[in-house]
Parts: structure tokens; C-alpha cells; sequence
């Protein structure tokens, strides 16, 4: 199905945004950042998804990008990790991993069909969900509480008996406890895992500090399911769709040894059509399916493999090994190539679909361990790589095997093999000097299809002062204002025919208008770090962690760039053409024209009195 504006030949633009959040009240809000008009030429539309605290079900919105408007939402699942647009735009598929933060049956995908164009907001269509098996080995049975207290944040709850079934590490679900001066999701409430178990007596760490004693009240029950969580849903066809399930080993709490699998949904009866459970401790975290829908590809971090499973039955074809921690893969357009980037050492694999099987040559260096995303460029025949951890970039020919090295880039410098491009590195952003930021870190990459540029989106932070992956003790921020350890974005932007650097934009923050005896517009740069958008290499990816600190595509008419930035909360976007229609003489292409805000969560506002807003962290193109 194809959305039209009435008279208008239509091209339609699906995007798909992960974030993470609190609470469940949203209220969509457009900040004008310049005042050339938007591009109304077509109709495109970004649909983003959010995750909120345990117990709270994810969003998703669509917004109208030549209105920058809200013009629907619906509920997901518990904490959405990933999406999926059908080739032909008509539905999108959610991933959510519920389990990974409480059970009781929240892992299962969701589907909705995104709203269609009119003059109006009509809204998302009918929600549907797929309900993984739960199969577990024991039935809940609520023990009351007697007493629960903190030091730190190591909860001791005191029960009135023994909690049947309860293991050290299996989940218990605190109900009930009321504090009357705090939110129930700011209190002992919530699902935690159990750390030590003496009789009655048992103990969590809890994310909330500084609660008060508290006497008899509320409940503790041993949840029943079986954690699949969802991490990763593709498709190149109509009437399937395929979703990954990171899976678990041993949970106390279900009768399956793992659940690391490949679940296929029938999109046009909405049901489970397959499940496939992979060997304990594949842990699959991405996939691939070639565009004729005759292989998917399912890279598992846990094995270093790529298993070939066929579309149609889930049947093994072939068990390709890999190097360490294989993290994202694409497929080339004719489909006789996948290319595979693998975190823990930094490599780029050729895959030979038709032998099933590595190209016989070495893989290539991407810069060590780090490498996170991988992106094919259609109109150039072309692979972009980014590594955040060695905070450089790469672009490959893609029509050689092996790929051939056209560029490497950094805020250090450039390594382009003689008669390549000639390659400008990306520079710091302009706030931060070599002493006060760490070198910028490309984490995604958007081109246009067009082919006449490339966008790369990067941060820098100030350099750690004590300790490591993860930092103990953070810098402090250039702009003197942010917290230790700010998150500065920027978004770079290639010429794509000599790979070097036309602008970058930045700041990429809206700005602060303050009122009191003057009006003052400041421009912040600067982003106080949200733990959850930190990456959490060089431990290995865990559904409840986000992938990427910044994502970055392109509208399929080459009009716009969208880059989400997770500890911003917001999605900026960058009008890549001239407006016939300038004002203020302000008429260039590669401009920032609005962010747009996550949708807003009713947890506690910041320090500012200001909602606190979502955080997105994934961006997808529809195709």
C-alpha cells in the first residue's frame, strides 16, 4: 500500500525511532529552529518508538515530516528494542523485550498500520500482538510483607514466609508498597532480581535510593514466563516477518533450558507461523534477509556465528563462524553479498550467499573493537562503517571482493590508498578542544539516494579522569554548565564523489529562551549523559541497553536527514535541499530546521522544571 497526497505524486518515507523513557503521558511538540518553511512537496512521514520503566508499555508515533506534526500513537510492548517497516510501507512490526526488565508474559511483538495521509490527524491503526510461548514451571503465589527498608540501594525485604520456588537470581515482583509522598514507580515497587535469599528474608538492588523503612504492606510473587526478548525484526516481503529473540539460559523461573531463537509471524493472520530454537547461548542480535527472500542471515553474538536459516520452514542451511561478537549485517541490493561487522575485533566479513560461505579472502579491519553499524550505499555501490570506540569512520567500493578500501576517517586524520577520494577527517566539534573533548565518535550514517552526499553522526565527551569501560570518574564539560561527562553532538556532512567535508551542523540542540527583566535565547551544545544511551561495549549487548547513542538516515527523496540523539530526547532534522520559498535570507542546503521532541513521560521533571522527555536511540528508513 502506497500513501498519496491528494494531486501530489507521492513518495512515502518510513522511519523507525527506538527510545527509552519514563512513564506513560505524551504530549508530542514541534521547536522551530529556523524559519525557512518546511518542504511540502511530499508527503513523508517518521514513525518513532519508545520504551518506558518496567511495567510501562513502549509507544509508537508517527510524525508527518513536511508538517512536523503528530498525526498518530499507540502502545507497544514493554521495552521496544527494535522495528520493521513491510516493503511495501503497509505495516510495521515492533519488537519488544518485556522480559528483560519483568515477566509475566511482556515479551511479544507488536504490529500496527502507520496512519494514513490526510488533512487530519487520523491515528495508528489497530494494534496487534504476537504473544511468545510462556511455559513456565511454577504458578505465582503472593507472600506478604512484613517489613522493607534500604541502605544504599540494596533493598531487604522481611516476608511472612518463605517465597516458594525463589532462587538467588530468579525475578520477584514487589506490589503494593505505598509511600504516600512518592510515585509507585519511584518506590520499593517494581521487578528485580533476587541477590541473597535467607529463609523469609531476601534482598535486591533497587535503582531508587533514599527510600524509608516501612512496615507490613505490599507483596513479593515469583513471576511465571519464560524470557524470549525480542531484539530484532526483518523482513523483505509481505507475508512474513521474522523476529530474533535474544533468549535465556537456566531462568529459574521457566522450563526451557534457552530460549535463543527465530520466531516467524504471518503478518496476514496475524499468528506465530515458526519458532526456532537455536543452541543455548547463541544469543542472536541481528538479522538479515536477502531482498529475492530466499536467505536469513541471523548473526549470534554469543557463538561468533552467522547461521543461514530458510525463510520459508526456519531450516539451518549453513553455520558460518565469525570473529568476536558480530553485531550488524546488510545485504547488497542483487543480494549475492552480506556483509558482516563483528564489535568485539573490529572486522568487516564478506559472506558468499550463493556458496554459503566466507569469501576466501581475510576479512577486513574496521578499526578494532568498536565497530557498531554498517550501511550500504545503493547509489554509490559503497560500505560505511563506524566505530565509536576508535572514534573513526570507513568507506569501502562494494563492488570488489574483497570490499576495497576507499577511506578512513577521524578527528586524528584521513588514510585514503592512492588514487581513492582524497578524504577529510571529522573534526572535533567546534566547542571542544584536543585537551577538553576525547576524538569524536562516528556512530551512524546516513546517504543521500541521490548519491550526492553522506552524513555522519558523531559525539564527543570530555576525556575520563580516573577509570575505564565504564568511566569512574568523568571530565568536566567544555560548556561549564552540563554535568561531568556531557554528550555533545554533531552531524558531519560529505561531498560522497571526493569524501570530503562540506559543513557540519552543529549545534544540534534547540534553543533555551529564558525570561525575566531581558529575554535571553541561549544555543546549549552540550547534554547532560543518560546512563541508559551510554554504549555498553566492551560488554557484550544486552536487550535493555540502547544501541546506538546517535542514529542517523535519509528520506528516500534525498530532502531531509533525520539523527536521533538518545540523551537529548529529541530527533533533529536537517532539510538537505534550498527551500524555493526563502526567508531572512536564510536559503542553504544542510541546515538544521526543527527538533523535534520524544513524546513526554510523567516521570519527575528535570532539575529545570521541565518534563523529563524520551529518549530515541534507533532510526530505520522504510524501503
Amino acid at each position: 500500500m502506497s500513501l498519496r497526497r491528494v494531486g501530489w505524486v507521492a513518495a512515502i518515507a518510513l522511519a523507525v525511532l527506538f527510545d527509552l523513557s519514563c512513564g506513560q503521558v505524551y504530549r508530542p511538540v514541534v521547536i522551530p529552529i529556523n524559519i525557512v518553511p518546511p518542504n511540502t512537496a511530499n508527503f513523508h512521514a517518521v514513525l518513532g518508538i519508545s520504551a518506558n520503566v518496567a511495567f510501562n508499555p513502549g509507544t509508537a508515533l508517527q510524525i508527518d515530516v513536511s508538517g512536523d506534526t503528530d498525526i498518530g500513537q499507540a502502545n507497544m510492548g514493554i521495552n521496544p528494542t527494535h522495528a520493521a517497516i513491510l516493503p511495501n510501507n503497509s505495516r510495521v512490526f515492533v519488537a519488544n523485550a518485556g522480559g528483560n526488565l519483568c515477566g509475566g508474559g511482556t515479551d511479544v511483538v507488536t504490529a500496527f498500520f502507520p496512519a494514513a495521509d490526510s488533512s487530519t490527524a487520523t491515528g495508528l491503526g489497530t494494534t496487534t500482538t504476537f504473544s511468545l510461548p510462556n511455559v513456565a514451571t511454577i504458578q505465582p503465589s503472593p507472600v506478604a510483607i512484613n517489613a522493607i527498608s534500604e541502605a544504599g540501594n540494596l533493598v531487604t525485604v522481611s516476608l511472612t514466609a518463605p517465597l516458594p520456588n525463589a532462587t538467588v537470581g530468579s525475578q520477584v515482583v514487589i506490589q503494593n508498597v505505598v509511600i504516600p509522598t512518592m510515585p509507585p514507580n519511584l518506590a520499593y515497587n517494581g521487578c528485580f532480581k533476587i541477590v541473597t535469599l535467607n529463609g523469609a528474608t531476601l534482598q535486591y538492588v533497587n535503582p531508587n535510593t533514599s527510600l524509608p523503612a516501612l512496615a507490613a504492606g505490599g507483596t513479593a510473587t515469583l513471576p511465571t514466563f519464560c524470557p524470549y526478548l525480542p531484539d530484532y525484526v526483518t523482513t523483505t516481503q509481505t507475508n512474513a516477518v521474522y523476529a530474533a529473540n535474544y533468549g535465556a539460559e537456566g531462568d529459574p523461573n521457566c522450563n526451557l533450558g534457552s530460549t535463543d531463537s527465530v520466531v516467524a509471524l504471518n503478518p496476514g493472520l496475524n499468528t506465530i507461523s515458526n519458532l526456532v530454537y537455536l543452541p543455548p547461548n547463541s544469543h542472536p542480535v541481528a538479522m538479515v534477509e536477502t531482498p529475492d527472500a530466499q536467505n536469513l542471515y541471523v548473526l549470534n553474538q554469543g557463538s561468533n556465528s552467522v547461521f543461514n536459516l530458510s525463510p520459508t520452514d526456519l531450516s539451518t542451511y549453513a553455520q558460518i563462524p565469525v570473529g568476536n561478537l558480530p553485531t550488524w549485517a546488510v545485504s547488497r541490493p542483487d543480494g549475492r553479498r552480506v556483509y558482516v561487522v563483528t564489535q568485539g575485533d573490529g572486522q568487516l566479513y564478506t559472506i558468499d550467499t550463493v556458496a554459503n560461505m566466507l569469501i576466501p579472502y581475510p576479512p577486513q579491519s574496521v578499526g578494532g573493537a568498536g565497530a557498531n553499524f554498517v550501511l550500504y550505499d545503493k547509489s554509490r555501490n559503497r560500505l560505511y562503517v563506524t566505530n565509536p570506540t576508535a572514534g573513526e569512520f570507513f568507506v569501502f567500493d562494494a563492488t570488489t571482493d574483497p570490499p576495497t578500501p576507499l577511506c578512513a576517517l577521524s578527528s586524528q586524520g584521513t588514510a585514503c590508498p592512492t588514487g581513492s577520494p582524497t578524504g577529510i577527517p571529522i573534526a572535533l566539534p567546534s566547542k571542544c578542544t584536543s585537551t577538553t573533548c576525547n576524538a569524536a565518535m562516528p556512530v551512524s550514517v546516513a546517504a543521500l539516494p541521490d548519491g550526492s552526499r553522506f552524513y555522519v553522526a558523531s559525539y564527543a565527551m570530555p576525556p575520563c579522569q580516573s577509570g575505564m569501560n565504564p568511566c569512574q570518574v568523568p571530565g568536566p564539560c567544555p560548556d561549564g554548565v552540563t554535568a561531568a561527562g556531557c554528550v555533545i553532538p554533531q552531524v558531519t556532512v560529505f561531498d560522497a564523489a571526493s569524501i570530503t567535508v562540506k559543513t557540519t551542523i552543529f549545534p544540534l540542540l534547540p534553543p533555551v529562551t529564558t525570561s525575566g527583566t531581558t529575554t535571553t535565547i541561549t544555543n546549549p551544545y552540550a547534554l547532560a549523559p543518560v546512563p541508559f544511551c551510554a554504549p555498553v561495549f566492551p560488554l557484550p549487548y544486552t536487550p535493555g541497553a540502547a544501541r546506538f547513542r546517535m542514529s542517523a538516515v535519509a528520506a528516500p527523496d534525498s530532502s531531509r536527514v533525520y539523527s536521533s540523539v538518545c540523551d537529548g530526547g529529541l530527533v533533529a532534522i536537517v532539510n538537505t535541499t534550498t527551500s524555493t520559498v526563502a526567508a531572512g535570507g536564510t536559503n542553504a542546503p544542510d541546515t538544521l530546521v526543527t527538533d523535534l521532541p520524544a513524546p513526554v513521560g510523567s516521570g519527575p521533571p528535570q532539575s529545570n522544571q521541565q518534563p523529563l522527555p524520551q529518549s530515541p536511540v534507533f532510526l530505520l528508513t522504510g524501503q
